[in-house]
């Protein structure tokens, strides 16, 4: 018998369109002969909608669906709540979910939460893992104690910005120029600038404090910026992929970078300084394990030219664009995206709850 897979996509976050970008590719890619789908979109407003095809993801006609369908958190139904276009509702079991979502109220624990609370099988990373992954601060916080190499830091409350003198003076006596400013709690590089000056730090802070309560000045690395898959958990060995390099063709790699910029290019196992390559693995597998990571994670570093690795973050539900990372390196090694796919369904359905 064919198992039922509901694919989540959209969602409320500054990152609703790549969303939809992903799950597209995640869709065309799982085994048709296996899973039954039900596509649910979120809109940016919040509301959920049943979604009859891809193509209409990809024209962007699916918010205009007079369907919804929710999650029901009751663990003993394990299924979604169907409202047809007549007001007829009807009860969808699902055996696994794969919450292509990207951003707040998606990779950060609360659709994890949903379906903890409805025992419903999901791909990826749960509650705990996903809440402190997405915020930038408690990641390093976490990753201090591994010891690794991170980039200087000073941490922002959006509400300090009252006395903005104060707050640009700390920064300052601890941080030198040029610094990048980031939303704690924010993906795709939204919300994120670079400041050469007191001028441009104070505009920075204010960008990234319309993104979120808490934000993130750092020292600015210079290097080879790289990323690393991670797969596994639970029962399943973690294991990592080889290394991807990101040559932006921006200052830096910044949301118009990765997904307008055709220039903007990703290579696989590039030619590192040092020891970089073996060690980026070993790293990014450490920190997915202290993370409390399950199912995929895609985890991010800069290389100085003298070899040193440098920390910089964990993406729990990692973009399935076309010009995606995550999978290009799995590619890399060998699995194709359509396996890929099979593999994190697979894993999903073995999740086990409390």
């Amino acid at each position: 018998m064919k198992l039922t897979a509901a694919v989540i996509f959209g969602g409320q976050s500054s990152e609703h369109e790549v969303s939809c970008m992903s799950a597209v590719n995640v869709i065309n890619q799982i085994n048709k002969d296996t899973y039954n789908l039900i596509l649910i979109g979120i809109t940016k407003a919040g509301h959920w909608l049943r979604v009859d095809s891809v193509a209409e993801i990809q024209s962007g006609e699916w918010v205009n669906s007079k369907a919804e369908a929710v999650l029901s958190p009751d663990a003993t139904k394990k299924c979604l709540i169907i409202t047809d276009s007549q007001g007829s509702m009807s009860i969808q079991p699902i055996d696994v979910v794969f919450p292509v979502l990207h951003g707040r109220h998606g990779e950060d624990g609360t659709i994890q939460g949903l379906l903890e609370l409805a025992k419903i099988p999901y791909v990826g990373c749960g509650v705990l893992a996903s809440a402190v992954s997405m915020d930038k601060l408690h990641t390093k916080i976490i990753v201090d104690r591994l010891g690794f190499r991170q980039a200087a830091y000073e941490p922002v409350l959006a509400d300090e910005l009252s006395d903005m003198d104060s707050v640009i003076a700390r920064i300052e006596a601890h941080i030198p120029y040029p610094v990048f400013v980031k939303p704690s709690n924010a993906g795709s590089s939204r919300g994120v600038s670079r400041a050469d000056s007191r001028e441009e730090l104070e505009k920075g802070l204010q960008i990234a404090a319309a993104e979120d309560q808490k934000i993130l000045v750092e020292e600015m690395i210079i290097g080879h910026e790289v990323e690393c898959a991670v797969f596994g958990g639970g029962e399943e060995p973690v294991i990592a992929s080889g290394v991807g390099e990101i040559l932006a063709a921006a200052e830096f790699y910044d949301y118009d970078a990765k997904y307008h910029n055709a220039q903007s290019k990703t290579v696989t196992d590039p030619e590192l300084p040092g020891n970089a390559s073996q060690e980026i693995p070993e790293m990014a597998k450490a920190i997915f394990q202290a993370v409390d990571g399950y199912g995929l994670s895609r985890v991010d570093f800069f290389v100085q030219q003298d070899g040193t690795v440098v920390f910089n973050e964990i993406n729990t539900m990692p973009g399935f664009t076309a010009i995606s990372m995550y999978p290009m390196l799995w590619e890399a090694r060998g699995i194709s995206k359509q396996e890929l796919v099979e593999k994190l369904l697979e894993h999903g359905r073995k999740r086990r709850f409390g």
